[in-house]
C-alpha cells in the first residue's frame, strides 16, 4: 500500500534501545522469571499478570458518553463487529474496543509519531527523539485538526478518543498489557489519556514510510564516489513501458483543458514536464563532500521507526480489479495484499462498523482493515462499493543543500532568517533534553542539526561556479509534503459512505498524503482507478532525482498537480486494472513527471498476464482464482537467467549436480523446492559479484569487508591498487537488494557477454571472471558451498523454506528486551514459498541474507454479487496481547495461502458470532 509494520505494529523504536542500563534489564529479567515461574507452577501473580489484560468480550459493560447501546459481535477469530445507533456511538465503541485489544500498540505509535518515545524507554530513544521532533508530525497534525478537518470529522476523533479514554479509565499498566508490567520494573510510566490529534498523527508515520524515492536519492548521490554518471545510469534503467503497462492505458493529459481524460484527448503537450536528473545546479553527480553527510543521514533514517515498512525500500503492494463481464459472479472482484513489513501484531486491525440503520444520524455500514489507534476503515466494502489501496510511488519529498550563515541562509543572494523553536525531550530515568529545530521559509526542517556529523557539509564540496562558497558546509534540508497540513483523515470518513465513482473521487480528492493507486468497484458493475495525492510540480530540468540547491529559487516547487489532472480510469475496455507499484502513466502521454523510481513491473504484469490467460481460455475468474492469483509466487528473473545457466559447462561434480536442481524446474518458489533455494542463492551471488562489490562502502552491508577497485571502475584492479573497505548499511537495506530494478538492470545487459559490468577479479580462491559465463560459473559454485554451510551437503534435504524464514516479532520489548522476553513475546519461524519481486511477495534482501524482510501484510478478495461470500486474512490476528487465542490464529493459515470467510450482512455476522458484549449507556 498504501499504508508497507508499525512502530507499533511489530517495529523497533532504533537500534540505540540495545544501550539500556544492566539494572533495567536485571528488573525486566526478574519479571520474566517471576512470570514463567507463576505460569509454570500455578503462582496466582503471573498468571493474573498475564490474563489481567484481556479484553472482556461477554456479557455488558457502561460506558458514560453512549447515547443508547452498542453490540460488539466477535468471531471465533475474535475479529469484532459494531452495531450502533449513531455515528458517534459506533466510533466511540470502536476506540473502546480497539483499546481493548491494541493500546499498548497504539500508545508506542502515538509516542513515536509525536517524538516521545524516550518517555516510555528511556535515553536509549532521545536521538530518534530528536529526529522525530525536528519532522514535527504531532504539530503538523494539530494544525491539520484545528484548521483544516471537517467538523463532523473532529466529531468522529473526539468520539473515537472518547472511547479509548472509557477504556483507560481506573486501569493500571498491567492491567493493560503485559508490556507495561514489563516497564514498570525500570520506570514509573503511566499511560496518558488519548487525544484526537493522536490519532491524525498515525497518519503522518504511513506517509514517512511510503514517502516515495528519498531513499533512492541518497543512494545516487553516495554512489557518485565510487562510479561515474554512465555506471549510475545502468544501475537506474528507464521503466519498460513496451513491455510492463501501466496503470492507466486509456487516457491521457489534454493540454487544452488541462486535465486528465479517458479516451483520445488532444495531445500530452510539452507542460511543465521535468526533464532528466539534475538537482545541485545541473551537475549529474553530487559533490564529492556530500558523500559523508548523506551516508549519516541514511543512518538517521534508518533508526527512525518504522511505521508500516522498510523505512522507505521495498516497498509494494498488489491490488486488481476485474470487471463482471470476466467473472462468473457477473459483478466486479477486487484483490489486495499490500507488501508490508512484518510485524506483531500486525499493522491491519480487521473490524466492521455498522450502523442498525443507516441515516443521516447514523451513516455507516462498511467493513475490513483499520489501524489501531484511528477510526474509520482505511481499506474494505461498503454496502455498494469496494476499494483497495497500493503505494503510488510518486516523488513527494526532496533534499535541498543550504548555505547557512551566522544569520540564517542564503536564497537568491541573500540572507534570511530560519524559524526556529525549542523542544523538550522528557526521558524516563533521567533529566530532560532541549533541542532547537530551524526551519526554512518553505517549512523545511534541517535535518543535519539532529547529528554532528550531518551539520559539516564536506569542504572538498564540487558545485558549479553559480553556487556560494562553501564555507564551513553545506546542511540538508528536507521539503516534503506531509509536512504541510492537510486533510487526509476527512478521505478515511468519505470513502467509508461513498456510494458510487463520483462520491468516491471526491473523497480521493481529499486524499492527499500519502498519494496511493486507488482501485474501484461497485454492485453496479463499474470498475476504476485514481491516483490522489498532493503531489509537487518542478521547474523544468529538474525532476528532484538528486539533492538541490537550496540556494537558488528556480529549484523552488512551482505548485501542486491540480486534481483533474491526475491519472485514472473508469470502466476500461479490457475490463480489468493492475496496480502493483508500476508507472501510473505513459511517460509519453502525461506532462508532470511523477517520479523517476517507480517500480518495473514485474509483479503488475505477472497479475495482468494471468488475468488475460483465463480470458482469452474462455473461462470466468472466480473468488478463489483471485487468491490463487496472490499466491503465484514464478519467479521472473529465474526465466531469464536459467536457461543461460543450463547451458555453462560445469567442472566441479558437486557445482553440477547443484546445477541439475534447475532442470526442468517450472521456476516457481515454493517452500518446499530445492531448485529454488539453489536459484536464488545462486542470483544471490550474481548480483554480489557482478554489483554489490563494486558499489560505495555506504551501500554495503555493515561489517562485510573488500579489497574494492578504484573509483570509476567496474571492472578488476591491479592488485596494487585495491583498497580495503567495510560495509556500512543494515543489512536489511543495503544494495543489491534484488528487487525488480536488479531484474532490469540485469535484462539489460543480460546477452552482451563482455559487459564490463560481468567482470569480477581474482580472489584467493577463484580466477578473475573476464565475462558474463565465467561470472555465473563463480556465482554457481558460491552458490553450492553456501547453501552447503547453511543446509549440508545432502541436497535431497535443500528447501528454499529452510532459507527463507519469517520471523514474527512484538514491537519494543520484543526486539530489544532481554532473550527470555523476546520468547514469551515473539513467534516462528515460518518457511514461506514466494520471494522478491514475485506476486506472493515474501521479499528479501539479497544483499543481506534470505530471511524475510517484508510480506503480504494482509488479503483480501472482494465478492462485489454478494458481500458475504468475499474472503480475508490478516498476517497475526486481532489481539496484541502475547497469551491471548487471537495473538497469531490467522498466521499458519495467511502461510498456507488459505482466506477466512468475511461475514457482512446481519444474517451472516450473527452466524458467525462467538461472543457479544454490549455496551450500555
Amino acid at each position: 500500500m498504501p499504508p508497507n509494520t508499525t512502530a507499533s505494529s511489530g517495529q523497533k523504536p532504533g537500534k540505540s534501545g540495545r544501550k539500556k542500563g544492566r539494572k533495567a534489564r536485571l528488573f525486566l529479567i526478574v519479571l520474566v522469571l517471576a512470570l514463567f515461574g507463576g505460569v509454570a507452577y500455578g503462582g496466582y501473580w503471573g498468571v493474573s499478570t498475564v490474563r489481567a489484560s484481556f479484553p472482556q468480550t461477554k456479557g455488558s459493560l457502561t460506558l458514560d458518553g453512549l447515547s443508547g447501546p452498542v453490540d460488539v459481535k466477535r468471531d471465533g477469530n475474535g475479529i469484532p463487529q459494531i452495531y450502533a445507533s449513531s455515528d458517534e456511538d459506533l466510533f466511540m465503541a470502536q476506540g473502546y474496543v480497539q483499546a481493548q485489544d491494541r493500546f499498548y500498540e497504539m500508545d508506542v505509535r502515538r509516542h513515536m509519531t509525536s517524538g516521545r518515545l524516550s518517555e516510555m524507554f528511556g535515553s536509549g530513544q532521545v536521538k530518534n527523539d530528536e529526529f522525530l521532533r525536528t519532522m514535527g508530525w504531532d504539530r503538523v497534525a494539530k494544525e491539520e485538526y484545528d484548521k483544516k478537518l471537517s467538523a463532523s470529522t473532529k466529531k468522529y476523533l473526539q468520539a473515537y478518543a472518547k472511547g479509548v479514554n472509557a477504556y483507560l479509565k481506573g486501569k493500571d499498566g498491567e492491567d493493560i498489557s503485559l508490556e507495561y508490567a514489563a516497564l514498570g520494573f525500570t520506570n514509573d510510566y503511566k499511560p496518558q489519556e488519548w487525544t484526537p490529534v493522536d490519532s491524525v498523527a498515525w497518519l503522518k508515520a504511513m506517509a514517512w514510510d511510503l514517502r516515495g524515492n528519498m531513499q533512492e536519492e541518497i543512494d545516487r548521490s553516495l554512489m557518485t564516489s565510487r562510479l561515474g554518471p554512465k555506471q549510475i545510469a545502468d544501475l537506474y534503467p528507464e521503466y519498460p513501458y513496451s513491455r510492463n503497462k501501466t496503470i492507466t492505458q486509456e487516457g491521457q493529459y489534454d493540454s487544452v483543458t488541462g486535465s486528465y481524460v479517458q479516451g483520445s484527448g488532444t495531445t500530452a503537450g510539452s507542460g511543465t514536464q521535468s526533464t532528466a536528473g539534475t538537482g545541485l545546479a545541473g551537475n549529474t553527480t553530487a559533490p564529492d563532500g556530500l558523500q559523508s553527510q548523506l551516508s549519516k543521514l541514511y543512518n538517521v533514517l534508518d533508526n527512525v521507526p518504522t511505521a508500516v515498512g522498510v523505512n522507505g525500500n521495498g516497498i509494494g503492494s498488489n491490488s486488481w480489479v476485474v470487471a463482471g463481464e470476466h467473472t462468473i459472479t457477473n459483478k466486479p472482484l477486487l484483490a489486495n495484499d499490500p507488501h508490508l513489513s512484518a510485524s506483531l501484531p500486525s499493522v491491519w486491525y480487521q473490524m466492521g462498523l455498522h450502523c442498525t440503520s443507516v441515516s443521516s444520524k447514523c451513516q455507516y455500514d462498511v467493513s475490513g482493515y483499520t489501524f489501531a489507534g484511528m477510526p474509520g476503515v482505511v481499506i474494505g466494502h461498503n454496502q455498494d462499493i469496494a476499494w483497495g489501496m497500493t503505494n503510488s510511488g510518486v516523488d513527494v519529498t526532496d533534499l535541498y543543500l543550504e548555505k547557512i550563515t551566522g544569520e540564517g541562509y542564503e536564497y537568491d543572494g541573500k540572507v534570511l532568517p530560519f524559524t526556529s523553536r525549542k523542544e523538550t525531550i522528557k526521558v524516563a530515568g533521567g533529566g530532560n533534553k532541549t533541542i532547537v529545530v530551524r526551519e526554512t521559509k518553505d517549512g523545511m526542517p534541517l535535518l543535519s542539526d539532529r547529528d554532528d556529523e550531518l551539520v559539516k557539509v564536506g569542504k572538498k564540496a564540487t558545485v558549479d561556479s553559480g553556487a556560494p562558497d562553501r564555507g564551513d558546509g553545506y546542511a540538508i534540508a528536507l521539503r516534503w509534503t506531509a509536512l504541510d497540513p492537510g486533510n487526509s483523515m476527512d478521505a478515511v470518513f468519505q470513502l467509508d459512505k461513498a456510494s458510487n465513482w463520483s462520491e468516491f473521487r471526491t473523497a480521493a480528492a481529499s486524499f492527499d498524503v500519502p498519494s496511493q493507486n486507488l482501485i474501484y468497484a461497485d454492485t453496479n458493475n463499474h470498475i476504476g482507478y485514481q491516483l490522489p495525492g498532493k503531489i509537487p510540480t518542478r521547474s523544468k530540468g529538474d525532476d528532484g532525482s538528486l539533492p538541490s540547491p537550496g540556494w537558488d529559487s528556480k529549484y523552488t516547487w512551482t505548485g501542486y498537480i491540480k486534481q483533474s489532472a491526475l491519472p485514472y480510469e473508469y470502466n476500461p475496455k479490457r475490463g480489468y486494472i493492475v496496480t502493483a507499484n508500476q508507472a501510473v502513466v505513459d511517460k509519453d502521454k502525461y506532462p508532470y513527471t511523477l517520479t523517476t523510481d517507480w517500480g518495473y513491473g514485474t509483479r503488475s504484469q505477472r497479475i495482468s498476464d494471468l488475468i488475460e490467460a483465463k480470458i482469452k481460455g474462455g473461462g470466468k475468474i472466480s473468488t478463489d482464482d483471485m487468491r490463487q492469483m496472490q499466491l503465484d509466487d514464478s519467479s521472473e528473473i529465474a526465466k531469464l537467467i536459467v536457461p543461460k545457466l543450463l547451458k555453462i559447462d560445469v567442472a566441479d561434480k558437486n557445482v553440477r549436480d547443484a546445477q541439475k536442481l534447475l532442470e526442468g524446474w517450472d521456476y516457481t518458489q515454493d517452500a518446499d523446492s530445492a531448485a529454488a533455494a539453489y536459484f536464488n542463492a545462486t542470483w544471490r551471488n550474481i548480483l554480489k559479484l557482478a554489483f554489490g562489490n563494486k558499489l560505495p562502502k555506504e551501500l554495503r552491508v555493515k561489517g562485510q569487508c573488500l579489497n574494492v577497485a578504484p573509483v570509476d571502475s567496474t571492472g578488476p584492479a591491479d592488485e596494487n591498487q585495491t583498497v580495503r573497505e567495510c560495509g556500512q548499511r543494515e543489512a536489511d537495506q543495503a544494495q543489491p537488494d534484488g528487487g525488480d530494478r536488479w531484474f532490469e538492470v540485469v535484462r539489460k545487459i543480460i546477452d552482451d557477454q563482455n559487459n564490463d559490468w560481468w567482470k569480477a577479479p581474482k580472489t584467493r580462491l577463484d580466477k578473475a571472471a573476464d565475462n558474463r559465463d565465467e561470472l555465473f560459473a563463480r556465482a554457481m559454485k558460491d552458490a553450492r558451498w553456501e547453501l552447503t554451510a547453511k543446509l549440508g551437503k545432502d541436497m535431497d534435504t535443500w528447501s528454499w523454506g529452510r532459507l527463507h524464514r519469517l520471523f514474527l516479532k512484538n514491537q519494543t520489548l520484543g526486539t530489544e528486551g532481554p532473550g527470555v522476553l523476546q520468547y514469551m513475546l515473539n513467534r516462528g519461524p515460518w518457511k514461506l514459498s514466494g520471494g522478491e519481486a514475485t506476486v506472493n511477495a515474501t521479499g528479501w534482501n539479497a544483499a543481506g541474507g534470505y530471511g524475510v524482510v517484508w510480506v503480504p501484510s494482509m488479503r483480501m478478495v472482494v465478492n462485489l454479487d454478494d458481500f458475504d461470500k468475499s474472503k480475508w486474512i490478516n498476517l497475526s490476528g486481532a489481539s496484541g496481547h502475547a497469551y491471548s487465542a487471537h495473538y497469531t490464529d490467522q498466521t499458519d493459515k495467511w502461510a498456507k495461502g488459505e482466506l477466512l470467510p468475511w461475514s457482512f450482512s446481519d444474517k451472516a455476522v450473527d452466524k458467525s458470532t462467538s461472543d457479544t458484549l454490549v455496551l450500555k449507556p
